[in-house]
């Protein structure tokens, strides 16, 4: 007997569909027979890590002396959810001949068959089967192509060092910091993950950017010059010398621009260089789900969580390849079913589809086709099934129309344009123009913005040549600003992750970090800016899904080391996983280095962070402790005991908002001891009680009388 076992249930059906002995299916419960084929599943992990009380009851309750817990033998458990299932497969392994690990082909799905294989001692052999798509000719194709089991043996090690990695991380650190955080009095508990933190001190830090961030005026000087071919225009390129640059290169004092622009009228400029260059680029690559998450979030606001499972229901319908995957090329031999794909798409009732893939010359063969470049799965493409998009929901149509638009581009000629540049001396002073000029537009005819978005710029040149004379026509000095940076919505913040390499402390890593593949993996970045977002850790506003931090972020990036902030070592634990995959780095190396980080930072926990000065005791309930928090109108100090106690008292006598006066005619209603303060905040005119150390009442201004007292 030969027993596949699936992932997941859906998984599982399409497999039986395609093996041979149709006539003789038999379906059980949990199971399908045909022949000697027996197909069952699981769903998704049947096995979890055991709970540190499970290895030993003292490890129930959180005490700082045992810490760090480390087991001697790991041990899994049976999901409650899956014991039925699981007994189910147990029963079928015991009768089988062989094995087929029919997990998702990445080193999770891996991880997910094999570890139930040992669990249960399985000596029996085992093969492999990749589904990179669930239609027929997919699944056919990899039956056929059978592997042995123990090919994958690396990818399985990498998964379950990411899974011991995260279990001592998150077992350890989050007793750590807590208990530090409970010896100071507060109230807090601290949930710590080796990818989910160092992503939410991402927001928090790029909140307080905002936060500190102040506009520096600046002033660019544009000249136009008269040639004989045309006019155009050249900006001044300060000298690093040039007095008045600030540290981004702007200049910030007006003066020196005016008194050079006045100069140049009266002198001419000479052409110092002229480069005109034949430039082409590539279509875009396929999408991984990584790319698919941004382009999505780009063009509809979808949060990768939406992208993501809209994703696999397309890929369950088999109309698209499998969904988490890292890769965005494409193997060669799948190069023979783009006569299919394309006219599939030609016949799909997406009228601006049908006439990309009419238009597409299936002759051409983009850098996308390179088995090189493929692991256990390849890009996120359409199916050789044909889709008909009337019949699909407005998210399935819109997420298939961009995986659909990112392969017929594969059948687009380059992107051709003539780049040129033009330099200019005049006053001993430096001047550049650019200029493009697209001589084929090829792919990018399938991404052109629409007309109202796109802006024109750079122009076309006139001709010059080296050494030719240019006159002064006009001169202009543009006064512009310098622009805050912008907050993570769930997109940016999943590419932020993907592109962690952007974000490390350590400049040195910076290089050797670009080739990894982020922090986190396809498959769990969603789900961690998720549970980010329902674990109240984040706030994401309005349509664009804006994240901003919540005071239960703050505490928590407050209370603990760079080492867990910044990703520079979860970046560079991701590289080392990455390395195990392909059997350059080994899971017990790794967790030896794990272990020895985790001693180091249990070890702060109990010293730097014990040697910090306890709270002040609140003076009202005598039984909290006053916390740093964050209100709407800025820094206060509030009692832990809340909301048993709400006293609170500002932290600095500094105001957050423009007072412009006080007036003793409005005494709050609340407390009866404060009076109202008329301020002005972004604008808007407001009254709040002046005494903030007890009571923070705020309410509107209604023709200059606090609206508390308004009629």
């Amino acid at each position: 007997m030969r027993l596949f076992i699936a992932e997941k249930p859906s998984m599982g059906r399409e497999i039986s569909k395609c093996l041979p002995e149709q006539k003789q299916v038999q379906r059980k419960d949990g199971y399908i027979i045909q022949g000697d084929d027996v197909v069952t599943w699981a769903f998704g992990h049947v096995l979890e890590q055991a709970q540190p009380g499970d290895y030993e009851d003292k490890w129930k309750k959180w005490n700082a002396a045992d810490l760090p817990i480390v087991p001697n033998e790991w041990k899994l458990l049976v999901t409650k959810s899956s014991e039925k299932q699981f007994k189910t497969i147990k029963n079928l392994i015991n009768h089988a001949d062989i094995i087929v690990n029919a997990g998702d082909p990445d080193r999770e799905g891996q991880l997910l068959i094999d570890e139930i294989l040992e669990y249960v001692h399985n000596k029996k052999p085992v093969e492999r089967i990749l589904l990179n798509a669930l239609d027929e000719k997919s699944v056919k194709t990899a039956l056929a192509d059978l592997r042995d089991n123990k090919d994958f043996h690396n990818l399985q090690q990498s998964a379950l060092a990411r899974s011991r990695a995260d279990w001592l991380i998150g077992m350890n650190l989050s007793r750590a910091y807590t208990l530090a955080a409970q010896r100071r009095g507060e109230r807090v508990v601290f949930p710590i993950g080796r990818v989910k933190t160092p992503t939410l001190a991402l927001v928090v830090r790029r909140e307080r950017e905002l936060a500190d961030f102040k506009p520096v005026t600046y002033y660019v000087l544009k000249v136009q010059y008269e040639h004989k071919n045309g006019l155009f225009w050249a900006t001044w390129q300060p000298k690093d010398t040039q007095a008045g640059l600030d540290a981004d290169g702007h200049l910030v004092t007006k003066p020196f621009a005016e008194e050079l622009a006045k100069k140049l009228p009266f002198s001419q400029g000479l052409v110092s260089k002229c480069q005109k260059t034949k430039k082409k680029e590539s279509p875009r690559l396929p999408l991984s789900l990584s790319a698919l998450q941004v382009e999505a979030g780009k063009a509809y606001g979808y949060d990768p969580q939406t992208v993501l499972d809209t994703a696999q229901k397309l890929y369950e319908r088999k109309l698209t390849s499998y969904p988490r995957s890292d890769c965005d090329y494409l193997p060669t031999n799948q190069y023979k079913d783009r006569l299919a794909i394309i006219k599939n798409l030609g016949q799909s009732g997406d009228k601006t589809l049908m006439e990309w893939a009419q238009q597409a010359d299936t002759s051409l063969k983009s850098r996308a086709w390179n088995t090189k470049k493929i692991t256990a799965h390849h890009a996120i493409i359409p199916t050789t099934v044909p889709c008909q998009l009337a019949s699909l929901s407005e998210t399935e149509r819109n997420i298939y129309f961009l995986v659909s638009r990112a392969y017929i581009a594969q059948f687009y000629p380059d992107h051709i344009y003539e780049q040129t540049k033009i330099e200019i001396d005049q006053e001993e002073e430096t001047f550049l123009a650019h200029g493009r000029v697209v001589k084929e537009l090829g792919w990018k005819a399938l991404y052109k913005r629409k007309k109202k978005d796109e802006v024109e710029e750079i122009s076309e040149l006139p001709l010059v040549k080296k050494g030719d004379p240019l006159q002064t026509a006009n001169t202009a000095i543009d006064e512009k600003q310098t622009k805050p940076p912008s907050r993570f919505t769930p997109s940016t913040l999943l590419q932020a992750m993907k592109e962690i390499y952007k974000y490390v402390k350590n400049d040195a890593l910076k290089a050797q970090l670009k080739e990894v593949s982020g922090i986190g993996t396809e498959a769990t970045r969603a789900t961690i800016i998720d549970e980010l977002i329902s674990r109240g850790f984040m706030k994401a506003k309005g349509k664009k899904k804006t994240l901003t931090p919540t005071n239960q972020a703050y505490a928590l990036v407050d209370a603990l080391p760079d080492e867990m902030l910044y990703p520079d070592e979860t970046a560079v634990w991701e590289e080392r996983l990455a390395l195990m995959s392909d059997g350059k780095d080994h899971l017990d190396a790794f967790l030896k280095d794990q272990i020895q980080f985790l001693t180091k930072l249990v070890e702060k926990a109990n010293t730097d962070l014990g040697q910090i000065p306890q709270a002040e005791i609140c003076p009202s309930c005598k039984k909290g402790r006053l916390q740093l928090r964050q209100g709407k109108f800025g820094a206060f100090k509030g009692c832990s005991n809340y909301p048993d106690c709400k006293y609170t008292e500002p932290v600095s006598s500094e105001p957050v908002v423009k007072q412009e006066k006080i007036d003793k005619n409005y005494k709050c209603p609340r407390c009866q001891d404060g009076y109202f303060v008329q301020v002005e905040e972004r604008g808007r005119k407001r009254w709040v009680c002046s005494n903030t150390a007890h009571c923070r009442t705020s309410c509107a201004d209604v023709d200059g009388v606090p609206s508390l007292f308004s009629k």
